[in-house]
């Protein structure tokens, strides 16, 4: 799957683009949202409460800290973007270990 619109190789890592949806009934990937994964968050997008758990589901799946895990751009958004430092998965992993 290179060439996946929504992973981008960056430096000791990548990063992604994620589309979220809080308040949902679980926290789980749920596929493809135009160019992005598509997240759902059971967290509430109430003082930073889905963005701390974006973090932590991702950083959960990847096997990583959650210092590994940092939103680079649209924190008050939907859509965001991720960077992830410390691994090489390439973008099929990344699916793979998100259940997208």
């Amino acid at each position: 799957m290179t060439g996946a619109p929504w992973y981008r190789p960056a430096g000791s890592g990548f990063t992604i683009d994620v589309h979220v949806q809080p308040g949902a009934a679980r926290t789980a990937a749920a596929g493809l949202h135009g160019e992005r994964i598509k997240l759902r968050l059971a967290a509430r997008p109430v003082e930073g409460a889905a963005n701390e758990a974006l973090i932590a589901f991702i950083a959960e799946c990847l096997g990583l800290p959650k210092r590994s895990v940092a939103i680079t751009s649209g924190e008050h958004s939907r859509s965001k973007r991720v960077a992830i430092t410390g691994c090489a998965y390439e973008a099929t992993e990344v699916l793979r270990r998100l259940g997208a």
